[in-house]
């Protein structure tokens, strides 16, 4: 039997607000969203009719003392540093891998930052949680002027408060976010520039050289959100597809796989999809991740049933959230690419500070 320590169990409460949105349960400061009854909102909590509700805390426990996680190192230096120009312009985009789920892309004379994460810690507190493992691959006075911020939710390694106050402070950039996210926001700095939308809806978020939009549309995704233990559901949850002179772009920062349905129905309704980020890590333990958390064979399905002509990854190396090694998800994605003759360079594999370009 495992020992429960004072101390692992507080490192371990720390930790489970990226994964599992179990803040420390001290802290719990998210205004609720109300609005009218839908198919995924019961007037309370959002919900996802082709989803899967998250562990309970006997399973969060039984993951978290019972099993052993893999060893990462305690520092990996990063294979490139990148310096972004100010904007790219014409038929094409950039996109510079920053770590994690975050994302720079820069297209139609925006540059619009994913999920951006700079802090140290994806955690509610400064002294315990996940600790990143690599820089940034952008450093953040090297960022041109972000116009555009997109979160997908509000676990702590999406929604950074820090980041979103300095990207604020510097730029008043737009956040656009899925419904509740922003009073998580605004509720600790009233300058972040939050705008609140529903699965569907379409945002135009300005108009390149030739007068087209560049817009992004909020979609479905298997996942959940909470920031603490008593508001689970309460904001909403989606992937993006934004809409670039280059081609529509789908991006999955967190999501389960279950049956495809929500990939097909998106390769349907916005294809064809010039390029798709999906994420390859925080799977392991897999009864206990599976449902939330893609391991890299659902990416490679789920690159399949969207029909996304190329795909980059994401969701892995920078934080420990889960228990594979740090290089267990691009191992595990080359894998699976082969095994159904998917060539690897369809599904390419950056590290921080690299660069793609369409």
């Amino acid at each position: 039997m495992t020992l429960i320590t004072r101390r692992r169990l507080l490192a371990s409460f720390a930790g489970l607000a990226a994964t599992a949105g179990l803040s420390s349960f001290w802290v719990s400061r998210m205004t609720s969203y109300k609005g009218p009854i839908t198919d995924h909102f019961d007037g309370e909590r959002f919900f996802d009719r082709d989803g899967a509700p998250p562990k309970g805390w006997m399973d969060v426990l039984r993951w978290r003392f019972t099993t052993k996680p893999a060893k990462w190192p305690d520092w990996v230096p990063n294979v490139a540093a990148d310096i972004p120009p100010p904007s790219v312009t014409g038929a094409k985009a950039r996109l510079s891998y920053v770590g994690h789920a975050s994302w720079l892309l820069q297209t139609g004379g925006l540059n619009i930052l994913i999920d951006p994460v700079w802090s140290e810690r994806v955690s509610p507190v400064s002294f315990a949680g996940p600790k990143r493992h690599n820089d940034p691959g952008i450093a953040f006075d090297k960022l041109p002027k972000i116009d555009i911020v997109l979160v997908s939710h509000g676990h702590y390694d999406h929604l950074d408060l820090a980041t979103l106050s300095r990207l604020a402070a510097r730029d008043a950039p737009r956040v656009i976010t899925p419904f509740g996210n922003d009073l998580t926001m605004t509720g600790h700095d009233s300058a972040i520039r939050a705008e609140a939308y529903d699965w569907s809806d379409r945002v135009v978020l300005g108009r390149d050289a030739s007068g087209q939009d560049v817009a992004v549309t909020l979609v479905p995704t298997r996942h959940w959100t909470a920031r603490g233990p008593f508001d689970r559901n309460r904001a909403l949850w989606a992937s993006f597809v934004v809409e670039t002179p280059a081609g529509k772009i789908y991006v999955v920062c967190d999501s389960g796989y279950g049956e495809g349905k929500h990939f097909r129905s998106v390769g349907a309704a916005h294809g064809p999809l010039r390029l798709a980020i999906l994420p390859i890590g925080a799977y392991e333990p897999r009864w206990f991740m599976k449902d939330q958390h893609m391991n890299p064979a659902d990416a490679v399905m789920a690159l399949a049933d969207c029909g996304a002509e190329q795909a980059l990854a994401n969701h892995h190396f920078t934080f420990q959230l889960t228990d594979e090694a740090m290089d267990a998800p691009e191992q595990d994605l080359y894998a699976a690419l082969d095994a159904v003759g998917v060539p690897r360079e369809r599904f390419a594999v950056l590290k921080p500070g690299q660069v793609f370009e369409i």
